[in-house]
């Protein structure tokens, strides 16, 4: 399943009130991979001056739930390990990549990236997700 425009999947995914919120914008979303950008805002900020950890986390966990929810069938977390390697100052511009690295029956295996434009890492993830039997669009 390709990503397009008139996609009831996509569209579902891309409607998500919290990453309107932060302001995220979702790049590309086909099964198994997604691509999320997001500048950080002096608010999102702690008190060193960086994107506050939740921030981080929450751009590359919405990258995640994209690429799996992808399938368009009903998946969910189990687990997300995070290790934050640089820190990313108001301005900068991030970018979350979701990659599958294996699914299985019920599980899916993703490797979680967060670079800024200039491509320097901020952090990597890697994720569990549960495929559950119900579809994301009825």
């Amino acid at each position: 399943m390709a990503e397009t425009d008139n996609d009831p999947v996509v569209e579902t995914i891309r409607s998500d009130p919290f990453s309107q919120m932060l302001g995220m914008a979702y790049e590309e979303i086909r099964p198994g991979y997604a691509r999320v950008s997001m500048t950080v805002k002096p608010e999102m900020c702690n008190f060193h001056g960086s994107a506050q950890g939740g921030v981080l986390f929450s751009l590359a966990d919405a990258a995640f739930g994209a690429a799996v929810n992808a399938y368009g069938q009903t998946a969910v977390a189990l687990s997300v390990s995070i290790q934050f390697l640089a820190p990313a100052l108001a301005g900068t511009q991030l970018f979350a990549e979701a990659e599958e690295i294996r699914q299985g029956r019920r599980a899916g295996f993703y490797q979680l990236t967060i670079r800024t434009s200039a491509g320097e890492a901020v952090a990597i993830c890697q994720a569990v997700a549960h495929r559950r039997q119900e579809r994301l669009v009825k």
